[in-house]
């Protein structure tokens, strides 16, 4: 439950303007965002504690809350409730970092779990993508990272056994892939595709999306000299990440 001083503040900043009642809900809960009222991460009140604090429709609460997610000042878990959500995350678009690096630098807590991990022939898309003979032996590993428990990425990777032979006996509980394999081997290249996509539901799930909320995937190849290391599939929360590049031309 949210307790009621909070319920109170927000029925306080509701303003009298003409705008629709949609709008003023919305505003209401940005200024005691932005007023610092309602803190990061932060439970907000749920629809029905809403309608009955304001007495506004539920139709009206969730058109604010939706939009309000949509805009990146709400985060809506699953089964879990809606929360005041933090300024978007980054990833660098036109680099190679490491997930626990990028949460770190934000001052915030790294943690990781491994759905999968093993050896398997690989499929024409996958041999294409790593320059090796359909039905070959790759490593494949799915892992999900958090960011202070909360998940942002989920991690699909194919790996060349060549270059990196020692992958499957890697503890990726206390190391990421990128640490092992910069070890393993030196990146020289990279290359990026970016694309919105609508996540499956199982993905949705592990990354505790709404229904029909967007994903942000990157697919990553890395090369090492003339060799492709592994190929890659990123998919981060389309409402919590963003991506940032920088570049400079000589003049």
């Amino acid at each position: 439950m949210v307790d009621q001083q909070t319920l109170l503040q927000l029925a306080a900043a509701m303003s009298d303007t003409p705008a629709p009642i949609y709008q003023r809900v919305k505003q209401a809960i940005v200024n005691q965002i932005r007023a610092g009222h309602w803190q990061p991460h932060q439970r907000v009140p749920s629809e029905s504690e809403l309608v009955a604090e304001l007495g506004v429709s539920r139709m009206t609460i969730n058109r604010a809350l939706r939009e309000l997610t949509s805009e990146g000042f709400l985060i809506r878990m699953q089964g879990v409730g809606t929360f005041v959500a933090e300024a978007k995350a980054h990833t660098a678009l036109l680099e190679v970092h490491n997930i626990a690096d990028e949460i770190a630098a934000r001052g915030h807590r790294h943690s990781s779990k491994i759905l999968e991990l093993k050896a398997r022939p690989a499929s024409e898309e996958e041999a294409a993508a790593l320059g090796i003979p359909p039905g070959q032996q790759l490593f494949y590993s799915q892992i999900v990272h958090y960011e202070n428990d909360v998940p942002v990425q989920v991690e699909d990777r194919c790996v060349n056994p060549l270059v990196a032979p020692a992958y499957l006996k890697q503890d990726f509980d206390r190391v990421t892939p990128y640490t092992y394999l910069t070890q393993a081997a030196p990146l020289t290249a990279g290359e990026h595709i970016v694309e919105a996509v609508i996540p499956t539901q199982r993905e949705s799930e592990l990354l505790q999306l709404e229904a029909h909320e967007p994903g942000l995937l990157i697919h990553r190849r890395t090369w090492s000299g003339k060799t492709v290391v592994t190929s890659a599939r990123l998919l981060y929360p389309g409402s919590r990440y963003q991506l940032f590049g920088r570049f400079t031309t000589e003049v």
